[in-house]
């Protein structure tokens, strides 16, 4: 299983970006795909999730400015990011699990002034 992430860059505090990933492989219909980021100096956390069903889950810190959504026939998920803070800055991994978890190669998200 491969995933490719695309989206990342630099964008201004207050400003939007979207973060795609598309996994290609092996892959169970059933299965849970999302994002984890990295800050500078800190450990890697959850940001959002979407089972094949379509329930999701965020993190308390983005609720509200971030959307997590899905294609399954094709693979792919995608997060919206809205009303990027710099503490939003950090190195952004897409994962897909079903029997394992499955990490893409990160893209990064600086916001800055």
């Amino acid at each position: 299983v491969q995933l490719q992430a695309s989206g990342g860059g630099l964008v201004q505090p207050g400003g939007s970006l979207r973060l795609s990933c598309a996994a290609s492989g092996s892959i169970l219909s059933i299965n849970t795909m999302g994002w984890y980021r990295q800050a500078p100096g800190k450990q890697r956390e959850a940001v959002a999730s979407i089972s094949s069903g379509g329930s999701t889950n965020y993190a308390a810190s983005v609720k509200g400015r971030f959307t997590i959504s899905r294609d399954n026939a094709k693979n792919t998920v995608a997060l919206q990011m809205n009303s990027l803070k710099p503490e939003d800055t950090a190195v952004y991994y897409c994962f897909i699990r079903f029997i394992e978890t499955f990490w893409g190669q990160g893209t990064l998200v600086t916001v800055s002034s």
